[in-house]
């Protein structure tokens, strides 16, 4: 594996993560206003010094918040801190990345400047293709720490995109994850359209995501048009059915102007049928959608395969001919071993995590029942 940037992560068990509140009530109460808290926020979030520009901050700063900034400036640097970065032959590299308690999460550096990020340690949906899901939920992120995971990544290439698919269910971390959009948006040099919100499906994402000042774009996990497999493949996601989950992303597209990006991970022998091509297009055909179809990233332990890449492209071509805009992608960072939660679990146990495979019913991908 190819490594760059190695450190140890170092605890503290009993620090309270920053949040943004408490930000700015301690800005607040040394004297700052909305103009400066916003000066001294879009500076962090867009990894620069908190000095910069061409007025002198004694000319506009208040005393006591000028004297508290170098202090604020290294706590800030101190919420993510990278622990070790793993660079992919696709411009991709995923990187471990340490929280002050000594937690650590995964982000994600993406070729033409995009970031993904994680949201929570850990994750409760509990999908059984993926290692996060097998450690289940440890704690949530602030959103001072999903944005901290931005300005590091900062620190090494340009982010103009940031999409919310890392460690984690961004709906079972609204607040936090739609107040960092939020700053993102406005604050963080990132187009709206460029802040991508991904989730299994939620009620409460389609009743919030529509009202912030920041709109983000939708990706919606679907995996499979199968309600009974879906629900195996996603044990712990509402039962929101895959025609209603694409009616409520329509809904939203169509309000928003952004396609609904619908992410499928490909897995062999168990949604690449014939079946769930025609499943595919009886729910996205006239839809203002985009596939994503995402050949699966082998994880050790697990027992699923990705099909070949002459299947998975045979799929893609099969769907755009019959009316689906779909892109067949790579997973970021195959080649080092880098799926969702990998390298956190091999950080924590130093060997392959192996865990019970999901006990699949063949039946349920081999039938489907057509509209």
């Amino acid at each position: 594996m190819n490594c760059h940037r190695t450190t140890e992560p170092v605890v503290h068990a009993s620090l309270t993560p920053l949040t943004l509140s408490s930000l700015q009530a301690r800005l607040q109460s040394l004297g700052a206003r909305p103009q400066h808290t916003a000066r001294i926020q879009r500076l962090w979030a867009q990894a620069l010094p908190q000095d910069s520009g061409r007025r002198q901050l004694d000319s506009f700063m208040p005393a006591a918040v000028r004297q508290a900034l170098p202090a604020l400036a290294h706590e800030l640097a101190q919420l993510t801190r990278l622990v070790s970065e793993h660079p992919g032959q696709d411009g991709s590299s995923r990187l471990l990345v340490a929280l002050q308690d000594g937690q650590t999460i995964e982000s994600v550096l993406l070729p033409r400047g995009g970031l993904c990020v994680s949201s929570q340690v850990g994750c409760a949906v509990g999908c059984v293709f993926c290692m996060t899901g097998k450690t289940g939920l440890i704690r949530q992120l602030t959103d001072a720490e999903i944005v901290a995971q931005v300005a590091l990544a900062r620190q090494f290439r340009p982010v103009n995109k940031v999409v919310f698919m890392g460690m984690g269910e961004p709906a079972h971390n609204l607040d936090a994850v739609m107040q960092a959009i939020e700053l993102l948006g406005t604050q963080g040099n990132i187009g709206h359209k460029q802040l991508v919100f991904s989730t299994v499906g939620d009620e409460r994402v389609f009743a919030r995501l529509g009202t912030g000042r920041v709109k983000p774009a939708l990706a919606l996990s679907l995996h499979s048009t199968r309600a009974e497999l879906r629900a195996q493949l996603l044990p712990k996601a509402p039962r929101i059915s895959p025609e209603d989950l694409v009616d409520m992303g329509e809904a939203y597209a169509r309000a928003t102007g952004y396609p609904i990006q619908y992410q499928w991970t490909l897995m062999d022998g168990i949604n690449d049928s014939e079946e769930e091509i025609e499943g595919i297009v009886r729910l996205l055909k006239g839809k203002y959608a985009l596939m994503n179809m995402i050949p699966y990233n082998a994880v050790d332990g697990l027992p699923y395969q990705r099909p070949s890449w002459e299947r998975a492209a045979q799929i893609a071509r099969t769907l755009h001919q019959r009316g689906i805009l779909t892109k067949l992608r790579q997973s970021a960072g195959q080649d080092v071993q880098g799926g969702c939660g990998q390298l956190r679990a091999r950080a924590l146990q130093g060997t392959a995590v192996n865990v019970a495979p999901l006990i699949y019913q063949p039946q349920l991908a081999k039938k489907v029942t057509h509209a």
